[in-house]
């Protein structure tokens, strides 16, 4: 294992070789605790080709897995979800095949496989975003937002697994010359537990924690609320206070224009004046979400129109019906400061532009860490 550096991040790389003996072969395997269940899996993984020395022709296995251990055989405790990239053919493939696999159970001697799974056959070399969904008794695959299997029935996990990465080698049959030496190299890995989202949500998330310099979070399994990047969180605002919401970078407040409390009032930034259009409060919704009441009509809160998951999508009062688009995740900053990001589409709050002007409509736009997207919290009476 090592940490370059490649397209401007540090990176995980597993690095494996064979010379074609026992002795000269070196794989790679890294795991996590076991304590994730359902909820999304997503990471960038950078699967290779060729040897980055040596004669290549070896059938490698680069791979983003979970994994429950098998306690005995065909223990009906045990769980995997498989993305396994095959460069160089192996079980049956002559070619490149990428397999999604999802076990119910194994026997290891004599060999008994209880799984499905899908296979496309072609070329995966370069930088992938793989997510996993594990919801509602389906398991669902995507690669760079393709759905590429869907899984469910027995094969649906029943307890906590880890999750892993690995590179190995099936074999050493095909092997000539002298090392061989392969990579696989990760840039990122998110877990949303209990939460079914898209690969471009948990980019624009790992992209939210990148702008605030944070490198690593892990509140899985704590018992405590696992909270979004900079370590926020809806739980430190208190949800009986109505609160004055003020960018960092205008000192201006948000506000519902003309003090309308119907649906499609836009909101904007607008010189703090006290009064009830520019007064909220911060209702909990599902772990550290929360909905964003109007003081005007409490039932009115910030909405990003039209579902949107687009920069730029305006915000404005709707009437609450639970949609993501209707939820945040507030972000502490620290020194009073937040910023809020829309549990639908993983954007900020933003204030276009960086713009200072009275009437200026808010926002959704990839969080960035500005202070056009920073607010303070004043507490109303």
């Amino acid at each position: 294992m090592t940490f370059p550096v490649a397209d401007g991040q540090k990176v995980l790389q597993l690095s494996s070789y064979t010379d074609g003996t026992g002795a000269g072969t070196a794989q790679t395997e890294i795991y996590h605790q076991r304590k994730f269940f359902e909820g999304t899996y997503a990471s960038r993984v950078r699967f290779t080709d060729a040897p980055v020395s040596g004669n290549d022709g070896d059938r490698i296995v680069e791979t983003f897995f979970t994994i429950t251990p098998l306690a005995y055989p065909m223990d009906p405790s045990y769980g995997e979800m498989d993305f396994e990239y095959l460069a160089n053919g192996g079980w049956g493939e002559t070619g490149s095949a990428f397999f999604e696999t999802t076990w119910e159970t194994y026997q290891p001697d004599p060999w008994v496989a209880d799984n499905v799974h899908a296979v496309q056959r072609r070329s995966y070399d370069g930088w992938h975003d793989l997510v996993a969904q594990v919801s509602g008794g389906r398991v669902k695959y995507f690669i760079d937002g393709a759905l590429v299997a869907d899984h469910g029935d027995k094969f649906y996990p029943e307890t906590p697994m880890s999750i892993n990465y690995n590179l190995w080698f099936i074999d050493s049959s095909g092997h000539t010359g002298g090392r061989s030496t392969y990579i696989q190299q990760v840039d990122w890995l998110y877990f949303a537990g209990n939460e079914v989202i898209s690969g471009d949500v948990a980019r624009n998330r790992v992209n939210a924690y990148r702008s605030l310099g944070t490198t690593h979070v892990d509140a899985v399994g704590t018992g405590g609320t696992c909270t979004e990047p900079g370590g926020g969180g809806g739980g430190t605002i208190p949800s009986s206070t109505w609160y004055s919401i003020v960018n960092k970078n205008s000192g201006k407040c948000v506000d519902a224009r003309a003090s309308g409390t119907a649906n499609g009032t836009a909101i904007q930034q607008y010189t703090c004046n006290n009064t009830y259009a520019q007064q909220y409060l911060f209702q909990p919704t599902s772990g550290s979400d929360v909905r964003v009441n109007n003081r005007n009509n409490s039932a009115q809160v910030l909405d990003v129109s039209g579902v949107s998951a687009a920069d730029n999508a305006v915000v404005h009062l709707w009437g609450y019906v639970g949609g993501g688009n209707q939820q945040w995740t507030p972000v502490a900053e620290g020194g009073g400061y937040y910023h809020f990001v829309s549990v639908h589409s993983g954007k900020c709050l933003d204030v276009p532009n960086a713009s200072t002007a009275d009437s200026v409509q808010l926002v959704q736009y990839t969080c960035n860490g500005t202070g056009a997207q920073s607010f303070r919290l004043v507490a109303q009476p």
